[in-house]
């Protein structure tokens, strides 16, 4: 249907170019509001009925006049009906609806994508601290990065996903003292341990293989642990590489994979941290005062001047930042979107202050940021908040191992990020229709299975008769399927992944009332046919929906 839809529309185009030269560029169109009133609407008669100085319905009349005699129109629309002030209702015809299968099964796997193009984009996610296991708010960041790099890649982005690695500070020092406090034998509660350390049983595990004298590998290193209770700088390097590798695991659990781990402790000894104050020095958009280095964040929307060097000589959070997305962006990502907890919504103004200060060609708005709340555990109709193995919080392998890696991406992208979710293990685990990844799921399991009982060749329903498909339910299923193109174009657009979830969730719906309501292994070979190649359709959207947001397509449940 999408070429069906392009015929129309410019059809359209022409129809409004001729009522007004120049208009042609407000052809679109809208889905009606009610199912019964059409499958496409057009609003631009209100649009040119001023400056044609006419009634909006007598513009209405004109234009639907013109389009009813334009052969796309003729080819593809039944009626077209004018509502209310000037609203064209456009019903298509049966074969117009059609068009969508034989789209999608020529398409396959790329139905709904855009062509491959030269943009590049960054998507930088979970970038937790080595400190500890990942935390639900890094699983969320998790399942909303993965679906967004799945998401703009369908829209021909070529996208880059990046882990940002706080490998330096304060937090760091605190994971070495914890550390060297267990090997010594201290513990939680005991006199000598002090409030900021870290109390998880992770701390003991580490302080012991440390002791051990283990080898740890993660991804981007590996360290031999000396087992020298007083060698500071080995516990910290060992503890380090130990959670690296702990948060690898937890990835791999999730199958999130990334192309770059970025260490930020490679912005100051590269050099990049200094470079970029003395642009904002040369730039003079920086000041003196109290013995402290200001930014003139104000000038660029910011509510204060910020610091950037403290009197100590140390420079605050926010520095390395800037520093950080310069070299994003002389990375060639002329794209960027960070997720992050909302508690970095106060980095945004003043990290793009920076930017815009350094004066290296970087466009307001750069870069995005999606910040998302955290998440709640309900386990048993109770809040569940400890974990024994974190100390104090449910980790995203706790979670995957309770229920599935498809129910957390699924559960954790399905609402908008900045929404407070509960994640619900009893409901992960139900074989319901309460359960949506199980509801949608299970809608491809059943396709699969009645193709399955026909054992026919599936390549040979690309060439079916589809005008059997006739009824509402078919109907009402095949223009579902043409959503699906649009739908992921504005989800990618509005960030928004939590788009596709509901989109799965209302074509699983449709495709269950027209199961129930037809029977399709029926003896009529064509009409058989064509309802295969309806529901053929059906399950690989489904398969595509489910793979942008890194969640399986089972065959069978």
């Amino acid at each position: 249907m999408l070429l069906v839809k392009q015929e129309l529309l410019g059809s359209l185009a022409a129809g409004l170019e001729r009522l007004l030269p120049g208009a042609g560029d407000k052809a679109a169109f809208e889905s009606p509001k009610a199912a019964a009133h059409g499958d496409l609407a057009c609003t631009a008669a209100m649009q040119l009925a001023k400056p044609l100085k006419q009634n909006p319905r007598q513009v209405a009349e004109s234009l639907r006049a013109a389009l009813l005699e334009a052969q796309p129109f003729r080819r593809w629309v039944e009626a077209i009906d004018i509502a209310g002030p000037g609203f064209l209702n456009i019903k298509l015809k049966p074969e117009a609806k059609q068009q969508v299968i034989k789209e999608v099964l020529a398409s396959g796997s790329a139905f709904g994508a855009q062509p491959a193009s030269a943009r590049r984009m960054m998507v930088e996610f979970v970038s937790a601290n080595p400190t500890g296991p990942l935390h639900l708010g890094h699983g969320r960041q998790a399942a909303l990065g993965d679906a967004m790099c799945n998401l703009y890649a369908t829209q021909g982005w070529q996208v880059h996903r990046e882990f940002y690695y706080n490998d330096a500070g304060v937090q760091i020092a605190t994971l070495a003292m914890s550390t060297q406090l267990r090997a010594k034998g201290v513990k939680p509660g005991d006199p000598q341990w002090p409030e900021t350390a870290y109390n998880g049983e992770y701390i003991q595990d580490i302080a012991d293989d440390f002791l051990a004298g283990k080898t740890v590998k993660a991804d981007d290193r590996e360290f031999t642990a000396s087992g020298d209770v007083d060698d500071l700088e080995s516990i910290r390097q060992f503890a380090v590489a130990y959670l690296r590798h702990e948060q690898d695991l937890d990835l791999k659990a999730f199958e999130v994979k990334f192309d770059n781990y970025f260490l930020e402790s490679s912005l100051y000894t590269g050099g990049k941290v200094d470079n970029t104050v003395k642009r904002l020095q040369q730039a003079g958009k920086t000041y003196e005062q109290d013995g402290a280095l200001w930014l003139k964040s104000t000038e660029y929307g910011d509510d204060k001047d910020r610091v950037m060097r403290k009197s100590d000589g140390t420079y605050t959070y926010f520095v390395p930042d800037v520093a950080y997305h310069i070299d994003k962006w002389e990375r060639g990502f002329t794209k960027a979107i960070n997720i992050q907890g909302t508690d970095h919504h106060g980095t945004i103004a003043r990290v793009r202050a920076g930017l815009q200060a350094a004066d290296v060609g970087i466009p307001l708005g750069y870069p995005d940021y999606v910040l998302h709340t955290m998440v709640r555990v309900m386990k048993g109709g109770e809040e569940v908040k400890i974990s024994k193995r974190a100390g104090g919080y449910v980790t995203l392998r706790d979670l995957i191992e309770w229920t599935s890696k498809d129910a957390v991406r699924f559960f954790l992208a399905s609402r908008k990020a900045d929404t407070e979710y509960t994640f619900d293990v009893d409901l992960a685990l139900a074989k319901n229709n309460d359960n949506p990844v199980y509801y949608v799921q299970y809608a491809h399991a059943r396709i699969c299975s009645v193709l399955g009982a026909w054992g026919g060749d599936a390549a040979t329903l690309k060439d079916a008769d589809l005008s059997p498909l006739q009824s509402p339910q078919a109907l009402s299923l095949m223009l579902q399927l043409a959503k699906y193109p649009e739908m992921l174009h504005d989800a990618a657009v509005d960030m928004a992944p939590h788009d596709v979830t509901f989109y799965l969730r209302e074509l699983a719906a449709t495709y269950h009332s027209y199961y129930d309501a037809e029977r399709i292994l029926v003896d009529d070979e064509p009409v058989r046919k064509a309802r295969l190649a309806l529901v053929a359709a059906t399950a690989q959207v489904l398969h595509n929906g489910l793979a942008v947001l890194g969640v399986s397509a089972p065959q069978k449940m």
